[in-house]
């Protein structure tokens, strides 16, 4: 993988090719990866972590971002410069949240790979209803992030997410290294282990570009019509989702 423009960011539509990388690994031999891989790196260091599959997978590994923060971006970067971070452009965004992504991709060695679902907005309202998201939250996920995460992860064999233990209770048994069996892929989670005063420390001491709205009060960052500001002592994703009783959007389920 060759080290790319820090301004590198590439809007890619629903038809066009996800990725470049040459053919894998199969299903059964990256189980065994991850299942080995899994029980020599719990405990380990998170730069270790991400090291591992750099190294392991090459230019079949990626990042995946929500862009809450660049936290993981980053530390990817600092192992495998020219990576590339795969952010799912739901159209339903914050516009604080697209400019930490035009700020990733414009200050770190990393390649931002911006996904789009196969509907615009306005042509999933003429298909399915206005204010999906209102109706039917599971299948406006379904549409603007989980297809587009998969059809992103074709070219891959191993991708990274920025998922922590701490997040909350449906997150609390995160493996740092696992195998996805819904994709046939390995899933790394290199900060799985880490507190918020892990994350903190780490955006202090490395400058990293953090999204505004978490100093409005928002806990969890999703797509603005499932986001609300968390009150006090309340679970950081409280605020997603809330009139709902959901808890992920499915791409970590």
């Amino acid at each position: 993988m060759s080290l790319v423009s820090a301004a590198s960011l590439r809007l890619v539509g629903p038809g066009a090719q996800t990725s470049t990388a040459s053919a894998g690994r199969s299903p059964d031999e990256l189980r065994v990866l991850a299942e080995d891989a899994g029980r020599e790196l719990e405990g380990a260091p998170a730069l270790e972590i991400a090291r591992w599959a750099a190294q392991t997978f090459g230019d079949r590994f990626c990042v995946t971002s929500s862009m809450a923060d660049a936290v993981l971006a980053h530390l990817v970067s600092r192992v495998a410069p020219g990576v590339d971070v795969v952010f799912l452009d739901t159209g339903l965004h914050f516009p604080e949240t697209l400019r930490v992504r035009d700020e990733v991709a414009r200050t770190l060695p990393v390649n931002v790979r911006s996904i789009r679902p196969r509907l615009t907005v306005g042509q999933q309202d003429g298909q399915y209803g206005p204010r999906l998201f209102n109706k039917s939250p599971d299948d406006c996920c379904q549409l603007r992030k989980v297809e587009p995460l998969e059809r992103a992860l074709s070219g891959y064999d191993a991708w990274a997410a920025g998922l922590r233990r701490d997040e909350s209770p449906t997150r609390a048994n995160t493996p740092v290294v696992t195998f996805d069996a819904r994709r046939g892929k390995v899933k790394v989670n290199p900060i799985a282990a880490w507190s918020q005063g892990d994350v903190d420390a780490y955006i202090a001491r490395w400058n990293v570009p953090v999204n505004e709205l978490f100093k409005q009060g928002y806990g969890s960052i999703g797509c603005w019509p499932c986001t609300r500001r968390t009150k006090a002592g309340e679970d950081p994703r409280a605020g997603r989702w809330a009139m709902f009783e959901k808890t992920e959007c499915g791409l970590h389920v």
